[in-house]
Order: C-alpha cells, then structure tokens, then sequence
C-alpha cells in the first residue's frame, strides 16, 4: 500500500499534472488574439489613425513570435524561471499601456507604445515554450495530439478573457487592457512551478487514449459552451446574475481535466505493487532504434544502391529489401569492396541544431509556408475590429470570441488529423497544412464579398485555416529535425508570423484601408459642401478618416487568397520531398 505522501509526490510529478497546468497557462496567455478588441480602445483614446494601429499589430505579432534565444534560455535556467520572466514583462508592458490611455501618466510617442505592445505580448512566447517543450518531452509519442491541445487553448484564450470582461460589466473599455496585464500573470505565478520535464515517456500507461479522448470532449463541450453564451450574450440583452453564472461554468469546464492527474495519482481503487511497478516500467527503445545507430555508417551508400521501386513497396515488403540491401553492404564494407563514407551531420527525423536546419531546403519550406498562410490569417485577426466596424456591426466583440473559438477549434482539430494521417496511412503531415491553407483561401474570398453574413462564413474558415497551421507545423518541425533543440527551431519558425503581419498587415492591408478612407472622408466633405454645411465637414476631418463598406477590404482579402494558394503549393513540395521520411517513420507502426 502505497503512503499518502508517497501519492503527492506522484500526483506533482505527473505528466498528465503538467499538460493539464500548461493548458491553463496557455488558456490566458494568447492575449494577442485579443488585439482586434484591444485595438479600438488604444485607438479612440490615443486618437491613432489606422495605419498607426497597424504599426501596432506589428509590434504585437513580433513580440508575439520572436523568442528563439528562448530555447537557448532553457537549457541554463530553469523553466519556472522562463515563465516568470515572461509574467513579468506581460504584466510591465499592457500594464504601463493601461496607465497611458487612462492618462495616469504622461503619453508617450508611437514608437515607445510600440515597444511596450512588444514587451507585454513577448512574455507569450516563454509560455509558449516552456509549455511545449515541456509537454512534447513528455509525450514523445503523442506529439500531434499535445501540440494540437495547448495551441488550442493559446487560440481559446481570447474568448474566454472576454468572457471574464463581459462579466466584470466595466463600462470603462480600458479595463479590457487591465485585465490583459494581470490575469495572465497571476495565473503563471500559480503554476509556474509545476510546468517541466518530469520523464513523461516513463509514464505511459493503457488508459492513457482513453484520458487523450476525455480531454477532445472537454475541448469540444468548451468551444460549443462558449459559442452559444456568446451568441446568447449578442442576441438577448442578459443581466449581470446571468453572466456571471455562464462565467462561472466557464470556469468549471476549464477546470475539468484535472481529474485525470487526480484519478491516476489516487485511484479508488488500490494497484497491486507489481502492476505499480509495471506502469513506471521506462518504455522500451523504439523499434529500429538501436539498428539505426549501428548501420547509420553506410547510409549513404544503402541511400545510393537502393532502388527506388523500393519505397513504393508495402511497409513490412520494404524493411526486408532494405535489410537484404543492407546485409549485402556490410559484407562488401567488410571484404573492401565499398568504401565506407561516414555522413555529415543529421538525416532528417533525427536532432538538428538550428544552424544544421537552416541549410536544409524542408525547413524553409515550412517557413515560408507558414508565413504565407498563418501570416494572411493574422492580418484578419488584426483587422477584425475595424473590418466588422466597415460592415456596420457595432458589436465587435462577437466576431473576434468567435474567431478564437474557431482557432481553438482548427488547432483541435489539426493536431488530431494530421495525427490520424501519420499514424494511420504514415503520410507527411505537411498535407494537412495543404488542406489548411485551401480552407483560408475560401475564407479570404468570403471577407472579399461582403455579402450578408460572409462575416461569419469568413470568421469560420479563417479560425479554422489558422489554427490548424498551429498544431501541424510545431508537430512537423520536432518529426523532421528532432526534439534536441525544439525549443531553438520552433521559435524561430515563428517568426514567420510577425514577418508575414509586417508585410501583409502592416503594409498592405493598412494602406489601402486608409486609402479608401481617404476617399471616402473626401466625397464626404464635397457632399457637404454642396449642402452648404462646411463648417461641419472640416470638424468631421479632424478624427482620423473611417471606411466603410466592403470595398475597405476587398482588394486585402483578395491578395490574401492569392498568397494561401501559394501556399498550398510550397506544403505540396514538402509532402512530395518528405514522403520517405514519414514512411520511415511511422511506416513500421503499420505492419
């Protein structure tokens, strides 16, 4: 029988403690997802023009992305420190923004809120990765799945602050900004010492498919909690009491999982010692693990006499060519006949450094992949509030929970169908990004339309869209270059999201917004003139020019459509490229 103690001490040391703790953390710390609602306050209080919030969105997507010295942080310090530091630079930056545009202290230039929108949204990134590495370490076998859940949250975070907003009932907008500074930070200052490696893949266990599908449940109960208190809250006008209820519930679904840490750590039923034994047993080395390090000499040469029909032969028909082939090199490396080379430097699904990645052509592939298609998906969260404000919707709240919801949604749903393609038929994962990336394409077209109701449509498909690219591409990334330095390489890939927000956001889709405000503020002041009423027209000039109308974003949404089916064909180049690699892979687990 096993002490009290001794349970404790299992229960903190559980992998599932610390998946379940990390997607807590990352329920609150996607806070740039709530730009398109930050936004609008910033600019009415600061008097900003669009293109000055776009500068904005800039900063926000690059502290949101750029951390690869992070990955190096790491592996000196230890993560509980990672995340306070990223605590505190959430709570310095959207704290010091607060203080600003409630003038409680003196305002500064663009350039400085720039900055401090870089600081706050930067400590994303230390959550981020330490809840990644962290659990990926501890799920080696279920990378797809875990990256799927935690990005989920991170995209889910945002409807659920505003949830918790809508309940405090502030009639001071700003205190959105408020909340943003120190809910996140509370949060990891109460978890930031149970997130890290504990050997999770000593901990594997049979029920552990059965705790992975209560977890898809609790996600999918969540999202289609949150979508229907939302459009509830859009579409009744509910009291205070009410609210906080539906809030209240919020906060039950979220806190749910912990009952499988708590249900493996103490069970109501007592195991046998052995069976105990059993269950902490570390897993067995993978299969073809130890042969590859032992015939990992000759590759090259079994690279260059195998041929090709052989990788188009079933999984079980080809592991026996190769080890025939294989047999065949060793006597002839033995009796001189072939000149052994050794390889330089890693073969893909083995540990890359960054510099080995950086030469590698997949791994440009995906970045410039991604950057096309999360970055065109990122201009619409950053112009959400302003592209429902030019359609007439004056609740614009609504649309950016929803298109967190559908975020959460497509990195669910990603992660858990790029898993099903690997596993099941050992086909490249990148395929899913394809899939993806077709499915913002539509999006982009629905935004472009502007008929009734193409909001929502493009909301949908664009959540979707973008999400999914979250949970495939990490997952990717650790299966062609490794776990060794994930934290390094993912960080990196990264920054395809603030480069692609730069050039797509920041250049394109606030220039020819403020374009055709401009055209608009024009025609406008003409008209009034005409009327006799100048005097009101050069008032009406003074605030910074407002579009309206799908024209606003026509022509933004229709180069975004454009640069997601570029997109899809830079994912197919990299499915084509890597289809030896995930049949090597995952192609054994089949036979």
């Amino acid at each position: 029988m096993i002490r009290l103690p001794e349970r404790f001490r299992a229960f903190f040391n559980n992998r599932w403690l610390v998946f379940v703790a990390a997607m807590w953390i990352q329920s609150c710390a996607g806070i740039g997802y709530l730009f398109g609602s930050l936004s609008p306050v910033i600019k009415s209080s600061l008097n900003y023009n669009q293109r000055q919030i776009a500068r904005l969105g800039v900063a926000k997507d690059i502290g949101d992305s750029v951390g690869f010295w992070i990955g190096s942080l790491c592996e000196i310090l230890p993560l509980w420190v990672a995340l306070l530091i990223g605590a505190l630079q959430n709570l310095i930056g959207y704290g010091w923004v607060w203080l600003i545009i409630t003038h409680r202290v003196p305002t500064l230039p663009l350039w400085a809120i720039c900055i401090l929108i870089f600081v706050g949204t930067n400590g994303e990134t230390y959550f981020n990765t330490v809840d990644l590495v962290s659990c990926v370490q501890n799920f080696p076998k279920s990378r797809g799945p875990v990256v799927g859940i935690l990005k989920g949250f991170s995209g889910l975070s945002g409807a659920i602050l505003t949830q918790i907003y809508t309940m405090i009932h502030s009639p001071d907008h700003a205190s959105l900004v408020f909340m943003v500074a120190v809910g996140p930070t509370m949060v990891v200052f109460a978890l930031m010492f149970i997130v890290r490696p504990v050997g999770g893949h000593r901990q594997v266990r049979p029920t552990d498919d059965l705790s992975f599908t209560f977890i898809y449940g609790v996600c999918l109960v969540l999202a289609a909690y949150l979508m229907g208190v939302m459009l509830l809250q859009d579409l009744v006008d509910l009291s205070h009491t009410v609210v906080t209820i539906f809030t209240a519930i919020l906060f039950v679904l979220v806190l749910v999982p912990i009952v499988i840490p708590v249900s493996l750590s103490f069970p109501s039923e007592p195991k046998a010692p052995e069976l105990e034994a059993l269950l902490t047993e570390p897993q067995k080395e993978e299969p073809g693990k130890s042969e590859q390090d032992a015939t990992e000499v000759i590759f090259s040469e079994l690279e260059d006499e195998k041929p090709k029909e052989v990788d188009l032969l079933p999984a079980s028909e080809r592991q026996k060519r190769i080890a025939h082939l294989q047999a065949k090199l060793f006597q002839a490396a033995a009796e001189g006949a072939v000149r052994v080379k050794r390889r330089r430097g890693p073969r893909r699904g083995e540990d890359f450094t960054l510099m080995q990645a950086l030469i590698k052509a997949d791994f440009w592939l995906i970045f410039f992949s991604l950057l096309l298609g999360s970055g065109s998906g990122l201009t619409v969260i950053d112009n959400l509030g302003q592209m429902s404000q030019s359609l007439g919707y004056d609740n614009t709240h609504i649309f950016v929970s929803m298109i967190s919801i559908w975020n959460f949604l497509g990195r669910i749903g990603g992660g858990y169908f790029s898993e099903m393609i690997v596993r099941d038929y050992a086909y490249p994962r990148p395929v899913a990004m394809a899939v993806a990336q077709v499915t913002m394409a539509l999006g982009h077209l629905f935004f472009a339309m502007g008929w009734p109701g193409s909001l929502y449509i493009g909301t949908l498909l664009i959540g979707l869209g973008y999400g999914a690219h979250w949970a495939i591409v990490p997952a990717a990334a650790s299966e062609l270059f490794g776990l060794k330095n994930f934290g390094a390489l993912y960080n990196f890939i990264n920054l395809a999201n603030p480069t692609g927000s730069l050039v797509f956001s920041g250049v394109i889709a606030s220039s020819i917004y403020d374009r055709e405000a401009e055209k608009q503020a024009h025609h406008h002041h003409h008209l009034q003139q005409n009327v006799g009423s100048i005097f009101s027209g050069m008032l009406s000039m003074d605030d910074p020019p407002k579009c309206e109308g799908s024209i606003c974003f026509f022509l933004t949404s229709m180069i975004m459509s454009g640069l997601c089916i570029i997109a899809v064909v830079l994912s197919m180049v990299l499915v084509h490229r890597t289809k030896i690699v995930y049949a090597n892979l995952y192609g054994k687990s089949r036979t």
